[in-house]
């Protein structure tokens, strides 16, 4: 259930990870490798918070689809 701190609501990282469709240990990998430009809030346990912003941001990078890769020489399709 998301948390209302100063009238901004915040969703924890499970909740986020539901709603991405991703695994915790994805969410964590992206967040350390990834620039996806997320700031780091934390509660007053120090548990990560994200804003729906971050959630919309995650959600878009989960669902992105790549172009398929040229073949490279010696590989034919």
């Amino acid at each position: 259930m998301p948390v209302s701190i100063n009238d901004k609501t915040y969703f924890r990282t499970s909740e986020v990870c539901q709603i991405a469709r991703i695994s915790r240990s994805t969410l964590l990998r992206w967040l350390k490798e990834e620039n996806l430009d997320i700031p780091d809030y934390r509660d007053r346990r120090s548990w990560r918070l994200f804003t729906e912003e971050d959630v919309n941001k995650l959600t878009s990078e989960a669902n992105k689809i790549s172009e398929p890769q040229a073949a490279t020489a010696g590989h034919k399709k």
